[in-house]
C-alpha cells in the first residue's frame, strides 16, 4: 500500500478537566457518543487553542478589550481536555494490509499527556517539538480510535521546575515571571512589554495519522551555489526509508521549474543496499546534479527574481510500482556571512564588518524584527501571514527577523517569504532569561532544534541562525558570563546542530547581540548590536542615533500610540478612559517607565497638548521622525567594499499580538502607522538624505539638531546631503536642493549633477545652510542670517525622464518651537489616484479613510512631507468611494478633504 497520511481535523471536542468528580482524565471520555447537553463542547476550528475557543463559545470575554486580560488569568491555571475519535482510512482494492503507523504532532501547546484508546502514548512538555509516535499497526481498530489530550498548566508546571531548580533572572519585571525558563513554551505568553499575559493552550499544529508500509521519511534536497565569479548551481538528494524496506529498489527524482510540468532533470537510481536496520535506511546523495544553464538563481527583493523549483522524488518497489512520493521546493542561492577587517576606521574604530553576501553581492540589510502576529497562534491563517509579509516588502524591506521570544513560525511564513525575496534571521527560541542547562533540559532543547533546522533547512529565504535574544547582553549587565550556564546551549550544542544538519552550511550566530569570543555585546566595532541607549538605557536624544550605531543593528525603535481606531477598539466605548494618562492606556502600554520615557522624548520635541488624538498624532510623527532618522544615518554608513561601517537596520518591530501602544510600525489590524512610509522612503533603491549641524565652535550640551542657548535668533548651520544606490550600477542624476523660510517668502534652490556610485552611499554637499538675512529691527545687526525657520528639501531627479527619484524634507528642531503657516494644501482625487500641492511647507501630511468595510486600504505612500511647488501623488487602492481624511503637523484636528 501507498503511503497515506490523514489530517486528524475533524470532530474535536473540549471541556474544562473536572478533577473534583473524576480522578482520571479518562474517566471523563464518553463511552459511546459526545451527546447533546454535555460538559463537552465542540471545536469551533482545528488546529485549537483553548483561550479562542472560550471567546468562540462566549464562556470568557474577548481578553483584547478593555481589562478583560485581568478576567481570563484562571484559564492558565486550568486543566483542559480535546478529545476526537478517527478510522483508519480506507484501503484501496487489492492493497496490502497496514504494515506501519505513526501519529504526528506537530505542535502541542505545552505540557500535554497523550492516550490512544485509554493507553498512554505520549507526554510532552516542549512546544517547539514535532512528536513522532510509531503504532503497533495491529491496535489500531477500523472504526472508533479515541484520542484524548490532557494539558495541564504550563504556569504551574513552571514553578514547581523553579522550586526545584532554583529561581533565576530573567529579564525585567515585564518580561514576564523568572519561572517561564524552565519551560519551553513561547516565553511571549508570559506577557512582556508590548503584550498581554496569557497562558496559552491546545493543539495549536496539525495532527496526522500516517499509514504505510514504506515510506521516505526524509527528504532533503541540498540546493547549493559554488563561489562567484562561477557561481554555478548544483543538487545534491539525501532520503530516508522507513517500513519494509527490502520492497524498495529504485528512486526517481525529478525537478520541474515550480508551476510548471516541464521537466528540467530527471533520474532512476538504484537505492543502496546496507546492513542494519531492517525498517530504516538512509541514502546520501542519491543524485549529484550540476544544473550550470539549467536553473536560475534566487535572489532577495531587489536584486532579482524568486526563482523556485519542484523536486519529486519517488520510492518505487521491484516492480515499478509507486511506494510513495514526496515533493520539495528548492531555491538555488548562495549566502555567506562575513566578518572580516575593514580597511579604514570609522567613528567607532576600526574592527570587522558584519554583513550578508547573497549570491555574491553584498548587501545593506534593511528590515524590521517579528514577533507572533496574534496572542492565539491559531486565529493566523495563511491570508493573514501573507498580508503582514507583503506589507514588509512593499515597504522596501529586505530581511525579517524572527525574535527569541515568540515560536518558529509555520511553513506558511517561510515559503512567503522564499516567494517574496524576503531575507530570514531565525532566532532559537530563548530570550531574556538565565535558561538552564541540565541535561533533561538541553536533550530537550536538542531535539527541538533537529526538528526546527530540519524543518526550515530547505528554505533559500533562510540566511541566519541565531542562538537566542539577548542572554548574553543580560548577564554582563547583572554580573558576568559564568552567570550563564545555557552557554553550553549556545556555544556548542545549537553550533553542533546546525552544522551537521545544513549542507551547504546555514550560518551561526551564538546570540544577538554578540560581539565575539569576548562575549561583549555592545562594541560598535564588531558583532551586531541592540541600540537601546535611545528610549530606554540612557534614555539619549533620538539624534543621536547617528553616534550610537554599530556594525549591524539588530535591534532599535521608538513606541507610538497605533491608529485612533484601534484604541478605540480596546476602550469599546469607555469615553470617560479616552486620554493619555488613562487606566485603559496604561493597561494596554506594557512598556517599562512608559510615561516617562515618552515625557522626556516628547517634552524635548513637541508641545504638550490635551487634545488625545493630536497626542497620538505627535506620539506617531516622533516614531516616524526618530526611527528613519535611524534608517538613514546608518544607511549611509554603507560606504562601499571595505568599508561597510554598518550593514544592517532593523527595526523593533514590525508587528503586535494585540491592539496595544508599542514599538510596532503597524499595529495589530495591520493599520501602518506613519512611520512605516517614511522607512519605506528611507530603504527604497535610492534615497536622499539631509544632515543639519551647529558650527563646531557652537556645540553645547543640547543635541545635535537643536539650536543653541534657545534663542533661535543667529545659527551657523551646516548641511549635509548625500545619497544612498542599492542598485549594482552607478546613476548619473540631477540634485536639487530647495529652502524654504517658513516665516517669510524667502526661498532658495539650487542644482547640480551627481553620479551615485552602486550598493553604497555618495556624499552630494557640504555647505552652509542658505538662510534669509536676518531684519536689522531684531538687535543682531544687518547681514547676519538665521536658518531656525527655514525647511531644506532635496530631490534626486532623473535626468532624461525629469522623474523624481528620491525625496526627503529637513525641518529645524525642536518642533516644539516651529508656529507651521497655513500650507495652502490643494487635493485633486480622481479614482484611486490622490494628488496634493503646497503652498509652504508641510509635516507629515497623513491621509487616512474608513477602512472597516471591504478591508484596508493600501496606499503607495503617506506621510508626506511636502514643500512648494513638488506635487505629490498618492494611489490609494480599494479606498473606493470612501472618505478622505487628512492631517499634518500642526493641525488641530483631521480634516475632510471636499
Amino acid at each position: 500500500m501507498a503511503s497515506r497520511t490523514v489530517s486528524l481535523d475533524r470532530c474535536w471536542y473540549w471541556k474544562e478537566r473536572d478533577a473534583n468528580l473524576y480522578a482520571s482524565a479518562l474517566d471523563e471520555v464518553p463511552r459511546d457518543a459526545l451527546q447533546p447537553g454535555s460538559r463537552w463542547t465542540a471545536a469551533q476550528s482545528f488546529p485549537s487553542e483553548i483561550h479562542a475557543e472560550l471567546v468562540k463559545a462566549g464562556r470568557i470575554p474577548d481578553p483584547f478589550i478593555g481589562f478583560n486580560e485581568h478576567e481570563v488569568q484562571w484559564v492558565g491555571e486550568r486543566e483542559w481536555l480535546y478529545y476526537c475519535s478517527f478510522s483508519l482510512p480506507q484501503q484501496p482494492q487489492g492493497a496490502i494490509g497496514v504494515s506501519y503507523a505513526e501519529l504526528q504532532f506537530e505542535g502541542l501547546d505545552t505540557v500535554c499527556d497523550v492516550f490512544l484508546n485509554g493507553d498512554l502514548l505520549l507526554s510532552t512538555d516542549n512546544m517547539f517539538r514535532i512528536y513522532t509516535v510509531p503504532l503497533d499497526a495491529s491496535s489500531l481498530h477500523a472504526d472508533g480510535n479515541s484520542l484524548l489530550l490532557r494539558f495541564k498548566s504550563a504556569r504551574l508546571v513552571a514553578k514547581e521546575l523553579e522550586a526545584k531548580y532554583g529561581r533565576v533572572r530573567a529579564g525585567s519585571t515585564n518580561l514576564g515571571d523568572p519561572s517561564r525558563v524552565y519551560v519551553r513554551k513561547a516565553q511571549y505568553g508570559w506577557r512582556w512589554d508590548w503584550g498581554p499575559e496569557l497562558m496559552t493552550c491546545g493543539p495549536y499544529r496539525p495532527i496526522n495519522l500516517v499509514v504505510y508500509t514504506t515510506r521516505i521519511s526524509t527528504l532533503y534536497s541540498r540546493a547549493a551555489v559554488s563561489a562567484a565569479p562561477s557561481l554555478a548551481p548544483s543538487l545534491a538528494v539525501d532520503v530516508e526509508i522507513s517500513g519494509r524496506v527490502a520492497d524498495a529498489q529504485n528512486v526517481r527524482v525529478v525537478l520541474m521549474k515550480e508551476g510548471s510540468n516541464v521537466v528540467l532533470k530527471q533520474e532512476v537510481v538504484p537505492i543502496p543496499q546496507s546492513e542494519g536496520s531492517s525498517t530504516l535506511r538512509k541514502a546520501d546523495d542519491v543524485i549529484a546534479w550540476n544544473l550550470q544553464d539549467v536553473v536560475d538563481l534566487w535572489w532577495p527583493v531587489g536584486y532579482g527574481a524568486q526563482h523556485l523549483y519542484t523536486v519529486e522524488v519517488t520510492l518505487l518497489a521491484k516492480d515499478s510500482a509507486v511506494l510513495d512520493v514526496v515533493t520539495t521546493r528548492v531555491g538555488f542561492r548562495r549566502v555567506e556571512s562575513i566578518q572580516e577587517p575593514l580597511k579604514e576606521p570609522d567613528q567607532y574604530g576600526k574592527g570587522t564588518t558584519f554583513l550578508f553576501e547573497v549570491n555574491g553581492v553584498r548587501m545593506f540589510m534593511g528590515g524590521s524584527n517579528w514577533i507572533p502576529a496574534h496572542s492565539f497562534l491559531t486565529e493566523l491563517t495563511p491570508e493573514r501571514y501573507r498580508a503582514w509579509l507583503a506589507l514588509l516588502k512593499d515597504g522596501n524591506q529586505n530581511m525579517v527577523r524572527l525574535w527569541g521570544g515568540g515560536v518558529y513560525e509555520p511553513d506558511v511564513f517561510y515559503d512567503t517569504c522564499d516567494e517574496l525575496g524576503i531575507l530570514v534571521w531565525q532566532d532559537f527560541q530563548f530570550a531574556c532569561g538565565v535558561y538552564p542547562a541540565h541535561d533533561e533540559f538541553v536533550e530537550s532543547v536538542r531535539r527541538e532544534a533537529e526538528d526546527n533546522v530540519k524543518r526550515l533547512r530547505q528554505h533559500p529565504s533562510l540566511v541566519l541562525l541565531c542562538g537566542n535574544n539577548e542572554d548574553y547582553q543580560q548577564v554582563l549587565q547583572w554580573g558576568g558570563i559564568s552567570e550563564l550556564p545555557a552557554r553550553r546551549i549556545y556555544e556548542q550544542v545549537l553550533p553542533e546542530v546546525v552544522e551537521r544538519l545544513t549542507s551547504p552550511p546555514i550560518p551561526y550566530h551564538r546570540g544577538s547581540p554578540y560581539g565575539g569570543e569576548g562575549w561583549d555585546t555592545t562594541d560598535p566595532t564588531i558583532g551586531d548590536v541592540h541600540q537601546w541607549d535611545i528610549w530606554a538605557g540612557k534614555e539619549r536624544p533620538w539624534q543621536e542615533y547617528g553616534e550610537r550605531g554599530g556594525r549591524f543593528v539588530s535591534e532599535f525603535g521608538i513606541p507610538s500610540f497605533p491608529e485612533i481606531r484601534t484604541v478605540d477598539y480596546w476602550l469599546a466605548g469607555n469615553t470617560e478612559e479616552r486620554h493619555a494618562q488613562s487606566k485603559l492606556m496604561a493597561q494596554h502600554n506594557r512598556a517599562g517607565n512608559h510615561e516617562r520615557r515618552f515625557a522626556i522624548l516628547m517634552n524635548e520635541n513637541f508641545r504638550v497638548t490635551s487634545d488625545f488624538e493630536t497626542h497620538v498624532y505627535n506620539t506617531q510623527l516622533m516614531q516616524s521622525e526618530a526611527v528613519s532618522f535611524a534608517y538613514r544615518i546608518w544607511r549611509r554608513a554603507w560606504k562601499g567594499k571595505g568599508k561597510e561601517y554598518t550593514a544592517g537596520a532593523l527595526v523593533w518591530q514590525l508587528n503586535d499580538c494585540w491592539p496595544v501602544t508599542s514599538w510596532a510600525i503597524a499595529d495589530f489590524f495591520l493599520r501602518a502607522k506613519p512611520v512605516y512610509y517614511t522607512i519605506k522612503r528611507e530603504l527604497a533603491p535610492l534615497s536622499v538624505g539631509i544632515l543639519r549641524s551647529v558650527h563646531k565652535n557652537r556645540e553645547n550640551d543640547r543635541p545635535k539638531q537643536f539650536y543653541e542657548f534657545g534663542a533661535f535668533r543667529s545659527v551657523e548651520a551646516t548641511i549635509e546631503v548625500w545619497a544612498c544606490n542599492s542598485t549594482l550600477q552607478p546613476r548619473q542624476v540631477k540634485l536639487v536642493l530647495q529652502c524654504v523660510d517658513l516665516n517669510s517668502a524667502w526661498s532658495h534652490q539650487q542644482e547640480s549633477v551627481a553620479i551615485l556610485h552602486p550598493n553604497q552611499s555618495t556624499e552630494l554637499l557640504h555647505i552652509p545652510c542658505p538662510c534669509p538675512p536676518s531684519a536689522t529691527s531684531s538687535g543682531l545687526g544687518p547681514g547676519l542670517t538665521t536658518s531656525h525657520s527655514v525647511v531644506v528639501a532635496a530631490r534626486l531627479v532623473d535626468v532624461q525622464t525629469g522623474g523624481i527619484l528620491a525625496r526627503h524634507a529637513d525641518w529645524p528642531q525642536p518642533f516644539k518651537y516651529i508656529d507651521p503657516p497655513d500650507p495652502g494644501l490643494q487635493f485633486n482625487r480622481t479614482g484611486e489616484r490622490i494628488s496634493v500641492r503646497a503652498d509652504k511647507p508641510v509635516k507629515a501630511l497623513v491621509l487616512s479613510t474608513d477602512d472597516e468595510v471591504g478591508g484596508l486600504v493600501q496606499w503607495s505612500d503617506n506621510a508626506l512631507d511636502l514643500v512648494p511647488g513638488d506635487e505629490q501623488v498618492v494611489l490609494a487602492r480599494g479606498i473606493g468611494n470612501g472618505v478622505l481624511w487628512y492631517k499634518y503637523f500642526g493641525s488641530m484636528s483631521e480634516r475632510v478633504v471636499a
